[in-house]
């Protein structure tokens, strides 16, 4: 009986289905969707970025393996690329009352050069030594840096130096005084700064240029791999404690990072994703203000759902210290040290936590931060040393003739290893050293290395939707459907989402499709104004259907002429836009990119048609997206939820995310061309019941295969 029902009412719905001359509002005319994400964009210097709040203690393993996760994301290194050799060259021994200084430099990538300076003790050890990693930071000319005669002269009368020397020369001040006290330090150079001479620290965007090997970093390509300056430090600091494991003197269990500002982000990262450091101390960083000014400091989805005391947090429970000056830091006492603190106390590891506020010092690395550094070490490393540690002054290392790395045995970089063409060779070598870490994974878990990528890259899992509200604006008659149009509230999130739904009226069969165009709502309708044949047909076998505006679509952008966005908003507006600041990180390190958030609304809309309206709760629940923008939706959101989806049937259009030149294109993702692109996404989705619409005249057949 049910079949000869749906039958007579598709064929009634075919006569009897009226023509609009636009598909019904949500909301009314002139009136855009109250929706959190047309406000101002979030960005690393006006945004408050409190830690996470835990449900309880047991959910800190997952929230720590998200951080991590999340950070390497953003770092295009997850998967971890397969390391290259170091061939590390360490010479030109420079003695010193009681430790010696030597020139480094090894490959992060093939040909690409770190450099710094290592320090070690002259005493005799009993056994292996403990060594600690110095990322310098921002400071001029980097581990060469020099405050100069009158700059420490008033850093003394303010007391935060004790001495000219090391008040100079603040960098080296605390590597000789770590190799006095029985380490090993290693300071090494930044992109772009001291002997790091192969590429910029922070160029401005570049554009796309086919057709030559490897991209630019800046570059959209670059971004779409997750290439970015950021990255490339970070695994450069891997490297780099890689070198230092290498050495045959060095305890591996006890080796600790420490450095201020931006050496404090790279800290506080270096200790978020790997395990090997026993101990992390950045100083001048961490707060719940600004979150480090340099692209070097940010990339696309670094600071979503977190923030920098979240990442120095996925420490915990090894020891972490961190320092507070008269800077962004300055609130920390009260803003995220307590979370801090109690995160400690919760995993039952207070001790292994401490904080100093300095706040009568600016930005700083000075003598009295550097005290609780060395004391911090003494602990944590086992050092055992009599307390107070006091620093004394030394013999600065001249940095031409005992400093510098190039030499004429070792000269410095020239030619194709410089400049544009050796970045190419370095992204290159990038893409093909994590393709090589992929292709060494089983099927699982290369699948699985994917999934969390891409879950991160959507940053909103189905038990993060939360509660969806619903507001019908009115109800129309079309002869044998019903068609509701409204608007749904994502609450927890501030989203309000356009919306339609046709149900049958004589025969519903608690089954629900979920229609996703490029063109949102307006896509479920022909150019006649009736829904398309394929929807007819569906209502006719009972089935309801329910579409969306979805971000960025339909009434979003209404008040433009538009039925989509032909360019997302970037961050920062005004003259900033003509300097590095361009990056793409400083909009997608803090903002979701569009794709993402089109994948939440999809989330919303399965989430409410799980709660019903007005009774109507479907038992299952479909998904037909159809477009070069809304087909790679569609794909990533069958992915994300999972057996929320029964069916799904699935166009993209021939769309490639290879094409996508700009960073304010709305297809824009960062790093989907390290998992694959496309390909990745469908191959998310082999498992679950996802089929391939091959072409228009194939959506009718398509969706009725799925659908079956």
């Amino acid at each position: 009986m049910k079949n000869r029902t749906a039958t007579l009412l598709l064929l009634g719905l075919a006569l009897s289905t009226p023509a609009f001359a636009e598909p019904p509002r949500a909301l009314p005319e002139g009136q855009p969707p109250a929706d959190s994400r047309l406000g101002k964009l979030r960005d690393l210097n006006v945004d408050y970025f409190p830690m996470q709040p835990l449900r309880d203690i047991s959910d800190w393993p997952a929230r720590r393996r998200e951080i991590r996760a999340r950070v390497l994301v953003a770092a295009g290194l997850h998967p971890l690329p397969q390391r290259s050799p170091l061939h590390a060259i360490v010479y030109g021994k420079v003695e010193r009352d009681d430790y010696t200084v030597e020139r480094v430099i090894f490959e992060s990538f093939p040909g690409h050069f770190v450099t710094g300076s290592l320090y070690r003790p002259k005493a005799p050890a009993a056994g292996k030594l403990p060594a600690v990693l110095n990322p310098h930071g921002h400071w001029a000319n980097g581990r060469f840096y020099d405050a100069g005669l009158e700059g420490v002269r008033k850093e003394i009368a303010a007391g935060a130096e004790r001495f000219e020397v090391g008040g100079r020369y603040v960098v080296e001040a605390r590597c000789a005084q770590l190799a006095r006290m029985g380490c090993i330090a290693f300071v090494y150079d930044m992109e772009g700064v001291a002997d790091s001479a192969q590429l910029q620290h922070r160029a401005g965007p570049r554009p796309v240029e086919p057709g030559k090997p490897g991209y630019l970093f800046f570059s959209a390509t670059a971004e779409l791999r997750g290439q970015t300056m950021f990255g490339l430090q970070t695994w450069n600091s891997i490297r780099a404690l890689d070198f230092i494991c290498s050495l045959p003197e060095v305890d591996v269990t006890r080796i600790a990072v420490t450095g201020a500002s931006g050496g404090g982000t790279q800290s506080m990262m270096l200790g978020a994703i790997d395990d090997r450091l026993a101990a992390v101390f950045p100083a001048v960083m961490v707060s719940t203000a600004m979150q480090g000014g340099c692209a070097c400091e940010n990339a696309p989805y670094l600071r979503i759902n977190q923030g920098n005391i979240d990442i120095a947090a996925a420490n915990a429970p090894r020891p972490l210290g961190v320092t507070a000056a008269d800077d962004w830091t300055k609130e920390l006492q009260t803003k995220g040290d307590p979370d801090l603190r109690a995160l400690y106390a919760l995993l039952g590891h207070p001790e292994n936590y401490e904080a100093h506020f300095h706040l009568q010092f600016p930005h700083n690395y000075n003598s009295v931060n550097r005290q609780h550094m060395y004391s911090f070490m003494n602990r944590h490393l086992r050092l055992g040393l009599p307390e107070p540690i006091v620093e004394r002054d030394f013999v600065p290392l001249d940095t031409a003739t005992e400093a510098s790395v190039w030499t004429p045995q070792h000269p410095k970089p020239a030619g194709d290893n410089v400049g544009e063409t050796h970045e190419r060779r370095v992204t290159a070598e990038w893409t093909r050293a994590t393709e090589a870490a992929l292709d060494q994974l089983g099927k699982a878990q290369r699948f699985q290395v994917i999934a969390e990528g891409v879950t991160t890259m959507v940053g909103r899992r189905t038990a993060d939707v939360g509660p969806v509200a619903w507001r019908e604006r009115n109800r129309t008659d079309a002869g044998d459907g019903l068609l509701m149009a409204g608007a749904l509230t994502a609450l927890h999130h501030g989203e309000q989402l356009p919306a339609l739904f046709l149900y049958p009226k004589q025969y519903w069969n608690r089954q629900m499709v979920i229609w996703l165009t490029d063109t949102g709502k307006e896509g479920l309708f022909g150019a006649d104004g009736k829904p398309l044949a394929a929807v007819a047909a569906l209502l006719g076998k009972g089935y309801g259907i329910a579409t969306l505006d979805m971000f960025g679509q339909g009434e979003f952008v209404a008040a433009g002429g538009g039925k989509a966005l032909a360019s997302v908003r970037l961050a920062p507006p005004g003259a900033d836009r003509d300097s590095f600041l361009r990056a793409a990180c400083f909009t997608f390190g803090y903002n979701p990119p569009l794709l993402a958030q089109r994948v939440h609304d999809v989330m919303s809309l399965a989430e409410f048609l799980r709660q019903g309206e007005g009774g109507r709760v479907a038992a299952r629940i479909h998904l037909v997206a159809v477009g070069q923008q809304a087909g790679p939706v569609g794909l990533a959101a069958r992915f994300m939820l999972g057996d929320w989806i029964h069916r799904a049937a699935i166009d993209t259009r021939g769309f490639d995310f290879r094409a996508v030149e700009r960073f304010d294109d709305p297809m824009f993702l960062p790093g989907i061309l390290r998992y694959g692109g496309l390909g990745a996404l469908w191959s998310l989705n082999q498992p679950l019941a996802t089929v391939s619409i091959r072409g228009a005249e194939d959506v009718s057949g398509a969706i009725a295969a799925a659908l079956r």
